[in-house]
């Protein structure tokens, strides 16, 4: 199998429409493994009053995990690794986690939420409301905020080169973009592969 056409590609940033399943064994080797898979908690399936009232429809991809090999697979693409909701597998033991605190959640939601990482270094949290990000929400119902990545990216320290396998709407891509890193992003459903396209083409943010 040879690579498929990118969906999208500029020079910090590539999307691939695809499974990574399929996608993966196809790549190269990055400097740092950050991404948000789905890890079956049934949030797209069962939205907040707030996503309800602003018309989110049902979706049924959070309702299942994906498959606990297909982020070993993943993992074996990268040296560094951030994986949010990693608590949620059998990954090992971790002496770093990054957390991100939200001091408004509603009492139906957790207040904090883990990545898993390899990181030989000491546990970090950073805090964010989720009212802070909602000028940044482009229809994907567990959106991390920019904030977030750009600080777990922050944390994972040197290196150029960044795999997303589950990128969403472009989240880890946008943060990249703006740190001078690359990235390569994988995503399966094509409305988010175009919502991910369209906020590259914007113009980064200043940091």
């Amino acid at each position: 199998m040879i690579l498929p056409t990118p969906y999208h590609q500029e020079e910090a940033v590539t999307i691939y429409h695809g499974d990574c399943r399929e996608i993966l064994p196809l790549l190269g080797r990055f400097d740092l493994l950050l991404t948000d898979p789905p890890y079956g908690i049934g949030f797209a399936s069962q939205p907040t009053t707030g996503g309800r009232a602003r018309g989110q429809k049902k979706e049924t991809w959070d309702d299942e995990a994906i498959e606990e090999w297909v982020l070993h697979q993943a993992m074996s693409r990268a040296r560094k690794h951030v994986i949010w909701g990693g608590n949620y597998y059998n990954l090992g033991p971790a002496r770093c986690l990054l957390s991100w605190h939200k001091p408004d959640a509603p009492p139906s939601m957790g207040n904090v939420e883990y990545a898993w990482t390899n990181l030989d270094q000491n546990s970090r949290q950073t805090s964010r409301s989720i009212a802070a990000t909602n000028p940044e929400r482009l229809g994907h119902p567990t959106q991390k905020p920019l904030h977030v990545i750009l600080w777990a990216i922050q944390q994972a320290g040197e290196g150029d080169t960044i795999l997303d396998p589950f990128a969403g709407s472009g989240t880890t891509g946008e943060a990249a973009k703006a740190l001078g890193r690359k990235a390569v992003l994988i995503e399966r459903e094509e409305r988010y592969c175009e919502i991910a396209a369209r906020r590259l083409q914007q113009e980064v943010l200043a940091l």
